[in-house]
């Protein structure tokens, strides 16, 4: 049988039909977009992280080779690749961030090989590891810009629901527009520096809870005095997790009684530079505080902006919920895209929530505003 690079066939032996030839044409355009993104992302990095991209770009190649040699002389001029591979590619040039490595980690996971007959089912498998190794690469980005990003997502959509909510209640209570505005104005103020009081706390305490855990160096400066016999380390490594078998067994080498010392992290307190994924994880005191009350008033000031620009009534609480439902569908987008889930499932969630909270109160208001009159 001839080989594909000079016969190129389907996988039935017959000559490709159009439909064949135009889906690997778009196959092999999108391959050579990830490869380039995958180069782009290499030239930002050093190191590991530099092998790993450049191993996956050279994985996209002999999947550009493959469909190349299926197409033979029916490869024609480059085509675009999709949006979504173009959008991959400018971000990786211009940005090179945790967002692109969470883009190309949804990306891979929804290749069409395992499903297309012209694929082979080593390729289908790269795709499917390639998303855990994208998954890898992303997840100390995530870990770094978990615990302010929490923060964030966190204090705009409080921001954008509980103003909201506020605005709406009391408008619906029937008083003037000015008296609407100025609430607005206080409810964005108070609950800045409310979320930003509350963050800077919660986060110091959690920071302190988790330091509070990590070994301390005590084991080196007291070892020297313990009774041999008690030997009270045994019940400190055991106390850390270790078995009692392993617990006797580092205790000796602690003592010196055995001529290595084989694991040191349970007597050493790790150096900063080599124990900040916990702490990455959780965010630094004023990083979520900053986060928080910005993020808050940003958010709070849009149900107010209606009312800035002088619109009353019906109107105002439209446009209202226009903007703010905007703004939770974008919050939604960009917390779905950095954790690889649908962004049309997470932005419909939000927007549901954010605006479901917020009928409620204007139904409480309207319910309140006709019992006092």
């Amino acid at each position: 049988m001839n080989t594909p690079e000079h016969n190129p066939e389907n996988t039935l032996g017959q000559p490709p039909s159009r439909d064949d030839v135009k889906r690997w044409r778009q196959y092999l355009a999108d391959e050579r977009a990830e490869a380039a993104t995958y180069r782009d992302l290499a030239r930002r990095r050093t190191g590991e992280e530099r092998e790993i991209l450049l191993g996956l770009a050279e994985a996209e190649g002999r999947h550009e080779a493959h469909w190349l040699a299926l197409l033979g002389d029916d490869a024609g001029r480059p085509l675009r690749p999709s949006f979504r591979n173009r959008l991959l590619g400018v971000l990786a040039r211009r940005f090179g961030s945790v967002f692109v490595l969470a883009l190309a980690q949804r990306a891979e996971g929804r290749s069409p090989y395992a499903s297309d007959p012209s694929a082979t089912s080593a390729m289908a498998a790269d795709e499917q590891i390639h998303e855990e190794v994208v998954r890898g690469l992303a997840t100390r980005g995530r870990n770094r810009l978990s615990g302010n990003f929490r923060a964030a997502v966190f204090g705009a959509n409080d921001g954008l629901v509980s103003n909201l909510a506020l605005v709406l209640g009391i408008g619906a209570t029937g008083v003037s527009t000015s008296f609407i505005l100025f609430s607005g104005l206080a409810g964005l103020l108070a609950g800045a520096l409310s979320m930003g009081a509350g963050e800077y706390v919660s986060v110091r305490s959690q920071r302190e809870l988790l330091s509070a855990t990590r070994p301390t160096q005590i084991t080196l400066t007291a070892a020297k005095e313990l009774d041999i016999a008690a030997n009270e380390l045994v019940l400190v490594y055991r106390a850390r997790g270790m078995t009692l078998a392993a617990a006797e067994h580092r205790a000796s080498e602690r003592l010196g009684l055995l001529g290595c010392d084989c694991d040191p992290s349970f007597s050493l307190q790790p150096d900063e530079d080599d124990a900040v994924d916990e702490h990455e994880a959780v965010g630094t005191g004023l990083g979520a505080a900053a986060s928080s009350f910005c993020f808050f008033a940003s958010g709070a000031i849009i149900p107010v902006l209606p009312y800035m620009l002088g619109l009353s009534g019906a109107l105002a609480v439209v446009v209202a919920c226009f903007l703010v439902g905007l703004a939770l569908l974008a919050t939604g987008a960009v917390v779905a895209l950095l954790s690889g889930a649908s962004p049309l499932r997470l932005a419909l969630r939000q927007l549901g929530i954010g605006l479901g909270a917020a009928a409620v109160t204007y139904g409480l208001g309207l319910l309140f505003g006709t019992s006092v009159a």
